[in-house]
Formats: C-alpha cells, sequence, structure tokens
C-alpha cells in the first residue's frame, strides 16, 4: 500500500473510530400534549421520565401503588391499595408490554396490596402477593386464582412465644425453590419457607445491628455473584445487608448520601435498580455502589410524606416523590411504582 493511501486509510478509520467513541445525538420526545418530556441520569443511565405512563380504566382509580412484576410474555402487573373514590375494586392491574389495559382482578386485596413477586415454577407463572391489610401472603395464578396462603406465622417461636405484629411487606425467591418474606411493617423479622410453603427458619433479627433489621421493607436474591446471596432493604436503617441463603450475615452496605430508605430490588444483567423512598431510584453495580441517581427530588419535596397529598399538576416533573417499587422491563426500560394515595407508574425509557 502507498503511502499516502495508508495514511488516508488510518484517517477514515480514526474518524470512524472518533464517531464511534461519541454518543449519538439525542432530541428528546415529547408526550401526547407536545410537552419535551424531561431526562434524568447521565452517561449509560440516561433516561426520559415519561410520568403516568400506565393510568387505570374507567371506573377504577389508583391507590397507594405498591407492586410491580411483568411475565414471560411482557405482561405488567401492577398492585395497588384502590382510591377510597374508586367505583371498582380490583387490586391487581394487568397491561401488555405496550402499556394497553388488558385486565384486572384481586378486589380481597383491596386496601391491602403492597408486595407483587412473580417467579416460574415448573410449568408456570405465579404471582406472590403481600396483604398489609389481612396481614398474610398469598399466591395465585396469572389471572387471580388463589393456590396458597399463609397468615400468622405460628410455627415461628418468635410470634408463637406472645402475640406480635405480623404484616409481610415482600417476597424473594431461592434458586431451590424456598423463598424468603419480609415482615417489613409488623415486628421486623425475615422468615425462610419451603416451595410447599414450610416454615424453615428465620434470618436476622430486629434491632440496628449487623444482621438485624428495622423494616427489612424489600428482599432480593442477587445471582450476579459466584454465589447468590440474601439482599435485604434494611429501609428503617437507611441500609443494605446480605446473607447467605441459609442466613450467614455477610455484609452491610451503608451510605448515607446515596442510599436513604432503599424499598426493593430488581437485576437485570450486570446492574441492579432500587427504589428509594427518599425520592428517587439508584442504580447498583456487582459491589452494591450507586452509579446512579435517578428523578432525585429530596430537595424540592422535603421530608418524606409531606407531598402525598398534592395534586399531580403540583409534581415537579422529572422528579421523584416516594418511589415504592421498580423493575427492569424486558426491553430495559425502568418502571417505577410510587407510594401516594393517587398513585403514579413512571416509566423511564432509555436514552
Amino acid at each position: 500500500m502507498k503511502s499516502s493511501s495508508r495514511r488516508s486509510f488510518l484517517a477514515r478509520c480514526s474518524a470512524l473510530a472518533a464517531a464511534a467513541a461519541i454518543p449519538p445525538f439525542y432530541v428528546h420526545a415529547s408526550d401526547k400534549s407536545g410537552r419535551r418530556l424531561p431526562a434524568v441520569g447521565s452517561g449509560l443511565h440516561t433516561y426520559e421520565c415519561v410520568h403516568d405512563w400506565l393510568t387505570p380504566p374507567d371506573g377504577l382509580v389508583w391507590g397507594d401503588t405498591h407492586g410491580l412484576a411483568q411475565d414471560e410474555q411482557g405482561r405488567i402487573y401492577v398492585a395497588h391499595t384502590v382510591n377510597k373514590s374508586s367505583m371498582r375494586g380490583e387490586s391487581v392491574v394487568v397491561y401488555d408490554a405496550d402499556g394497553r389495559f388488558s385486565g384486572a382482578f384481586g378486589e380481597e386485596f383491596r386496601g391491602g396490596a403492597h408486595g407483587l413477586s412473580l417467579r416460574r415454577e415448573g410449568d408456570g407463572e405465579f404471582l406472590y402477593h403481600c396483604d398489609i391489610n389481612r396481614c398474610k401472603i398469598v399466591k395465585t395464578t396469572l389471572d387471580g386464582k388463589t393456590l396458597w396462603s399463609h397468615g400468622y406465622p405460628r410455627e415461628d417461636a418468635a410470634y408463637a412465644e406472645r402475640p406480635i405484629d405480623f404484616v409481610p411487606t415482600n417476597v424473594a425467591f431461592a434458586p431451590n425453590g424456598d423463598f424468603y418474606v419480609g415482615d417489613g411493617y409488623g415486628s421486623h423479622h425475615v422468615l425462610r419457607f419451603s416451595l410447599s410453603g414450610k416454615f424453615l427458619g428465620e434470618i436476622g433479627r430486629p434491632g440496628h445491628g449487623d444482621g438485624e433489621f428495622d423494616t427489612p421493607h424489600g428482599l432480593w436474591v442477587d445471582p450476579r455473584g459466584k454465589e447468590p446471596v440474601l439482599l435485604v432493604a434494611d429501609r428503617g436503617n437507611r441500609r443494605i445487608q446480605t446473607f447467605t441463603l441459609s442466613g450467614a450475615h455477610i455484609r452491610t452496605i451503608k451510605d448515607e448520601a446515596h442510599l436513604r430508605m432503599p424499598c426493593h430490588f430488581h437485576v437485570q444483567g450486570a446492574w441492579m435498580v432500587c427504589p428509594d423512598l427518599d425520592s428517587q431510584v439508584c442504580i447498583l453495580d456487582r459491589e452494591y455502589k450507586v452509579i446512579a441517581q435517578l428523578g432525585d427530588g429530596q430537595t424540592a419535596n422535603g421530608k418524606v410524606g409531606s407531598r402525598r397529598n398534592q395534586s399531580r399538576r403540583e409534581f415537579t416533573p422529572g422528579q421523584f416523590i416516594t418511589p415504592h417499587a421498580a423493575i427492569f422491563l424486558r426491553d430495559g426500560n425502568i418502571l417505577v411504582a410510587e407510594w401516594l394515595p393517587i398513585g403514579r407508574i413512571t416509566l423511564l425509557r432509555r436514552v
């Protein structure tokens, strides 16, 4: 190759490499009214914020939007408490992958629909509901047929010894079929059950030291490391804790600047999303380091819960108030449900 041709070739290659390294220019989309959508995050974790991406069907009014799940077909499930003004009472609302309403069920969960978890068992998928009104865990089919339920855990000595509160908030699943239940709003215990629902024991205990809990609100079995570990969103203690699946404490993660009131977790690939009740949604890496804070509205919102009773027109676009649940959708976008008496489901669409 002649030197001039070689120089031209190298110049073209350099230009192409440089162009590939520059992120593409992005023009923000608009919502139905023509308003430009706000962007949150930065770099790799930049999203446009579509508030009220999911809305309830006619006659049904959101209560506190608490839980989210998506099945293998792409259907999205929203658990909410149902607003007092609602003419309808279904607490689980179902949408297709594009956000179109497709059905609803669960009037029995009205006032209590909280944690919502989904897993495959054998040849089917099943939903696990945490009902904070009737104080029980309920397993159903995807269309709401009850298959199993468990109320007060009398087989646990901590509960049998004397009457204490039991208000389950979320469930996590182990690879062997066991599952874990956080008594987040009751007496701050974490219970372990077999696939058949047999009580297997406790993990940790109430308190504020390592291996102890104050509002163990959300649970997740993280498969990203060499061995799966149980994560507990120890919300009242403003931290995350990790355990072996048999219950040995591994690590306490406390980061007051970035993890203020972690609620729950969901993993997709290398990343973990963590809704934080204190006005933000966080993205964590494999070491549980916060690498992105999305829609952080702490400055505007003040003390947690202080803006719960405001109307939608008073909410600040692009900022969260009280994120309670968040999941990665199959397409890589993030769906967020907020603890608000008029509910709100926001889509974070990756830029």
